[in-house]
């Protein structure tokens, strides 16, 4: 991928604009439009954290970060470890460690270790979380008051959340299939 530049800002531009054919694969799928959603994907979870991150500001929130809002909103009242927490979310295992670390300091998340083990670490938010978690709910419930002036419908919510979730279960058959038969997608 590269950039161009453009009279307002750069811009990505894929494919190249020198590409001369589409890659598609023996089945006609476009090697192309996969990448695009590929990297869509992840420019949208940028900017939706970068939204967490315009709300902690607006609200006068610096003691946690735009991830750390993320993860807090993503605990909700449930009570897991740090081990769920990388299972349920998007988060590295060290850094959901100290993400956790900071919001405890912090006062966001109260932590116990399990009577079963006590190597496992239970953690929950704590008033302070839960406050923090209502606002932002609230930005929430805000963003889908303004999706009303937009075209998109329910329907299209709906349509991409089956296609993700179609993804998601794809990548991790596909992730499954490697690990059982890691020969099969060698080079």
């Amino acid at each position: 991928m590269r950039y161009v530049d453009g009279a307002a800002k750069r811009k990505l531009v894929w494919p190249p604009p020198e590409a001369t054919s589409v890659n598609t694969t023996p089945h006609g799928r476009s090697v192309e439009e996969y990448i695009r959603m590929i990297s869509l994907i992840e420019q949208l979870h940028r900017q939706f954290v970068e939204m967490i991150k315009l709300e902690l500001d607006k609200l006068g929130i610096h003691d946690i970060n735009n991830a750390q809002g993320l993860m807090l909103f993503n605990i909700g009242d449930a009570e897991m470890t740090v081990g769920e927490l990388v299972l349920r979310g998007c988060y590295l295992g060290s850094n959901a460690s100290y993400n956790v670390k900071k919001m405890v300091e912090n006062g966001y998340l109260a932590q116990e270790r399990s009577v079963h083990d006590r190597r496992t670490i239970h953690v929950r938010l704590t008033e302070k979380g839960l406050k923090l978690r209502a606002q932002v709910l609230a930005m929430h419930q805000r963003h889908v008051e303004m999706l009303n002036q937009t075209a998109i419908t329910d329907e299209d919510l709906t349509s991409a959340t089956v296609t993700l979730r179609r993804l998601e279960r794809f990548w991790i058959r596909a992730g499954d299939d490697l690990v059982q038969r890691p020969g099969r997608y060698a080079a």
